[in-house]
């Protein structure tokens, strides 16, 4: 698969999760992948979290449904109904959960290039996101980006040490297929801007209007 067949093929998976596991080779290669993101100043401020126990998985998923029900009591009535039916996590399914976490402080306090702008660590984290998502999806295999939680319950839930701070957690696991069209269009939520609306020249302006 190309790396433009992954980036189109690219999905966050929910429900289509096959509940077997990715197998020890498979996961090493994805992990490698994240692993090699650009970073700042080389820094590699990442790390992973592999949770597989099943105690574990519950109880992440039992309180990710409480935040769920929170966000959907906060909504106006009728967006509340587009959000009913939107599965927002696939923690049991997937059987496995990879918790992507940040430390500010690897790489020792001079960080090249990031003096001026300290969010390129978590921008750095982020790539190794992406590349684990892309590897992961040349691979058959789903990832779900879950962020309906309070950090300092996963912190606590994976005993990160203090200054250690999550970034993600993503449920990983084959599936049976991607679907063709993200979910949130799928439901009804929001759809995608065309490529046409995100390119500006020169400065940040209004695209003119079409002749």
């Amino acid at each position: 698969m190309s790396v433009y067949e992954a980036i189109r093929l690219r999905r966050d998976v929910r429900a289509e999760f096959t509940g077997d596991l990715v197998d020890d080779a498979t996961m090493w290669r994805i992990l490698d992948a994240a692993h090699r993101a650009p970073s700042v100043g080389n820094s590699q401020p990442w790390d992973f979290v592999v949770v597989r126990e099943a105690a574990t998985l519950r109880k992440f998923a039992d309180h990710v449904a409480e935040k769920r029900i929170e966000f959907r009591d906060a909504l106006p009535p009728e967006r509340a109904a587009t959000f009913e039916p939107i599965k927002i996590e696939g923690i049991t399914e997937s059987g496995t959960g990879i918790v992507v976490t940040y430390d500010h402080d690897r790489g020792g306090p001079q960080v090249l290039g990031r003096a001026t702008v300290p969010e390129t660590g978590i921008y750095s984290a982020v790539l190794a996101i992406q590349n684990l998502w892309l590897a992961a999806t040349a691979e058959q295999v789903g990832v779900g980006w879950v962020s309906f939680y309070d950090a300092e319950f996963l912190a606590d839930l994976v005993g990160l040490p203090d200054g250690i701070r999550t970034v993600a957690w993503l449920c990983v696991g084959p599936v049976h297929e991607f679907q063709q069209i993200p979910d949130l269009e799928r439901f009804g939520w929001r759809t995608g801007r065309p490529l046409t609306d995100a390119i500006h020249h020169e400065t940040y302006s209004p695209a003119p209007p079409p002749p």
